[in-house]
């Protein structure tokens, strides 16, 4: 279950808070493997999203059907549809019981490149191997994840997707930190929540960008708290 200085973490590593899973997940490679091929992604940018205490989460108002994987034990993918347009994945982390998940924004193409191209270009315009999964949308369109993963133990190393954590968290000054991108309402003061990680230095984390003002209805909060970008053109 290791290989390169990676290992499939025991699941108790991420029985943690989403902001103290980050160093373990910055790093670590995500393996989904298909009849098509495997396709190997090092994850370089994540945010953290903690559930009842974030207004920016799904979890925010507690369970429901739709976030029910957030409230289970920690190792399993929360995914979901974005706008109806594309997938974002989260990793599950916490006691069982209590919700946080941390969203997979950006990383490396490091196996399966020509898959991961020709998927991302049936999908639209692939400037550059740096582009492949250099946003939410991108990362999954790359790895050929859609909502069915949901729910999905990525600490089965016999499992369709898998993933292997560096042996030594990064640290220090390798990892930045600021604002998530594009959650609107209380859960995206940079102030408050500075929840979204990146390593330093690499070429595929995704920019920043404001939420969009969002017209309020019926006094029900703006965002939509919702764990992920809000950047449609990331399919592209």
């Amino acid at each position: 279950m290791s290989g390169g200085g990676l290992v499939v973490p025991e699941r108790a590593r991420l029985a943690c808070r989403g902001t103290e899973a980050v160093p373990l997940l910055l790093g670590a490679h995500l393996a989904a493997s298909s009849p098509e091929g495997t396709v190997v992604v090092r994850i370089t940018e994540v945010e953290a999203y903690q559930g009842v205490e974030d207004p920016g989460s799904h979890a925010f108002r507690g369970p429901s059907r739709r976030n029910a994987v957030m409230f289970g034990p920690p190792g399993h993918l929360y995914a979901y549809r974005h706008l109806g347009l594309h997938t974002c994945v989260n990793v599950v982390c916490g006691p069982d019981g209590e919700a946080a998940a941390v969203l997979l924004r950006a990383g490396e193409v490091v196996v399966g490149r020509e898959l991961a191209r020709r998927r991302r270009a049936e999908r639209g315009t692939v400037r550059s191997d740096v582009d492949l999964a250099r946003g939410p949308a991108r990362l999954t369109v790359a790895l050929g994840l859609g909502p069915e993963v949901d729910g999905a133990d990525v600490l089965d190393p016999a499992g369709p997707v898998v993933l292997r954590v560096p042996a030594v968290p990064a640290v220090g000054g390798v990892v930045r930190a600021g604002p998530r991108v594009g959650v609107s309402g209380p859960g995206g003061d940079g102030g408050l929540f500075p929840w979204r990680f990146w390593l330093d230095g690499e070429p595929t984390v995704s920019a920043y960008r404001r939420a969009a003002p969002r017209r309020r209805t019926g006094g029900a909060q703006s965002s939509g708290a919702s764990d992920g970008a809000r950047e449609p053109e990331e399919t592209k």
